[in-house]
């Protein structure tokens, strides 16, 4: 399960405190401690291993779960655990998301988040966002997209793109990167958002990007999930291990639900094209890890 920072976030939120004003170093300072005593035993992601290896978590626990474990085993080769620190939804995409891109070079692909990013930084400064307090997080993550383009000074293997989601003065500022962007897009979007964190949290936009959005260590839910897709325009998949368990025949089944953007459902609707996935992540309840499709 992922830590929920109740105390920091009551903080900001009786202090009135803006993140739009804290300078970088002001936000990434916020859990240190708590991220330099989680390191050492266990990692921002982890190795790939078997799903099965789930199993050993469940084994004196539901039935339900363990058979949907094996019929995860024939969907999908690994999973890859990420540090439940509250990042994990991040952490997880951040990390598949390029590992994709590094496995197809789609330069296309590369081109058009590239756009999308120059579209979140205009949305940030419209919503008064000053450019020192977000620009070293765009710029980290578009070093690291540019350097799983292969045969350029700056290319990265595979196993160095692992290494740099496991450094905390990377991985940190990418998450941070996303968070900005999920901030920027339920702002932009506020009426569309608002029944969803009405029903969620019982706040408004405001107060809810601010200590649920923003902070370091906050965990994700939906609302989080479906703003990052349709921003950066990437089709999520969440397969969810819970208890849920029985289709209209009375199996046992695994659910999924798929985020596809906007900008992406409109293309499909037209072209009458199925969207596949860019990510799959696997949702436990608070908790958010890799999965790859066989």
């Amino acid at each position: 399960m992922e830590s929920k920072e109740e105390t920091k976030s009551k903080e900001t939120a009786e202090g009135g405190e803006e993140w739009g004003n804290y300078r970088d170093e002001d936000i990434m300072n916020q859990h240190s401690a708590i991220r330099a005593e989680q390191a050492h035993t266990f990692p921002f992601v982890a190795d790939k291993e078997p799903v099965s290896a789930l199993a050993a978590e469940y084994e004196s626990g539901s039935s339900i779960l363990l058979e949907k474990i094996k019929l995860l085993g024939h969907q999908f080769s690994a999973i890859r655990r990420t540090q439940g620190d509250g990042n994990c939804f991040f952490r997880s995409f951040m990390l598949s998301y390029l590992e994709r891109i590094l496995e197809t070079q789609d330069i296309a692909e590369i081109d058009r988040v590239k756009l999308n990013v120059e579209e979140c930084r205009n949305t940030l400064r419209s919503l008064g966002y000053a450019d020192f307090t977000f620009e070293d997080f765009f710029s980290l993550f578009l070093e690291q997209l540019d350097s799983v383009i292969q045969d350029t000074e700056v290319s990265i293997s595979h196993d160095e793109l692992v290494e740099r989601s496991r450094d905390q003065s990377i991985s940190d500022y990418v998450v941070m990167f996303f968070r900005f962007v999920t901030s920027g897009e339920i702002r932009k979007r506020a009426p569309f958002f608002e029944p969803f964190i009405l029903g969620l949290a019982n706040t408004t936009v405001d107060q809810f990007c601010k200590t649920s959005v923003e902070p370091m260590g906050e965990e994700s839910d939906h609302v989080h999930i479906i703003a990052l897709s349709d921003a950066l325009g990437v089709p999520i998949r969440v397969v969810y291990l819970d208890r849920s368990s029985c289709d209209s025949n009375g199996g046992i089944n695994v659910n999924h639900h798929d985020f596809i953007p906007v900008s992406l459902l409109n293309v499909a609707d037209g072209g009458g094209a199925e969207t596949k996935p860019y990510v799959t992540l696997l949702y436990r309840p608070g908790h958010y890890d890799i999965l790859y499709p066989k």
